[in-house]
């Protein structure tokens, strides 16, 4: 198949539009044009057009990764499932996620690391993290030494219970359920809260 015509991409920085004879459109990187020399006039035969063809491919993929993670950071596993959603293939999405960890693009264990804070900061317990690592596609390997950034729950409670009930010593018991109940949400264990509730009362008597 013969090359009619080699333009760049009007759209796309790092695009190239090469045009056959028989008025296809390839869609390549300035990569694949270098690697294959392509010129106007050349005459590709199958196989090459089918190499070129599968090396643009995971070329676009591995852009469109890179993309994705640019806007929004996310784990290995969520970019591979939505490189698929969009219609890459899988060998395509896997050698995509592969090239951006290689390149340090793609870091699930800092990513991880990067939840617990966000969400510890927000007043989350341990159960939500989890619940939110699990959300996000983090490896379940990962999750205990990104745990390690969490915060002792005592000290989130106590601030929580502090900010709701202020200086009062004798909250009564629908008070002090709408705090448990909003604890328990968080992600904090019953036992947590109640031994929170206790010192929280204690500290006010005194």
């Amino acid at each position: 198949m013969k090359i009619d015509r080699i333009t760049p991409s009007p759209h796309i920085v790092g695009r190239v539009l090469v045009f056959l004879e028989d008025g296809q459109c390839l869609k390549i990187t300035e990569q694949e044009l270098l690697d294959f020399g392509l010129r106007s006039g050349d005459d590709l035969d199958d196989q090459t057009l089918s190499q070129l063809q599968s090396q643009a491919d995971t070329s676009h993929v591995q852009a469109k990764g890179a993309a994705l993670i640019g806007k929004r950071a996310m784990s290995s596993q969520a970019l591979l499932k939505k490189l698929q959603a969009q219609g890459a293939a899988h060998h395509d999405a896997t050698h995509a996620v592969e090239w951006l960890e290689a390149i340090g693009a793609l870091d699930d264990r800092g990513y991880a690391a990067t939840l617990v804070r966000h969400y510890s900061a927000m007043g989350y317990g341990r159960q939500r993290l989890k619940a939110k690592l699990q959300e996000k596609d983090v490896p379940r390997d990962l999750w205990d030494e990104a745990l390690e950034e969490a915060p002792e729950p005592d000290d989130q409670i106590q601030k929580f219970i502090a900010k709701k009930l202020g200086d009062d010593a004798n909250p009564d018991m629908k008070t002090i359920k709408k705090v448990s109940d909003a604890l328990m949400r968080r992600g904090f264990s019953w036992s947590d809260i109640k031994q929170g509730l206790d010192r929280y009362k204690n500290s006010v008597d005194d």
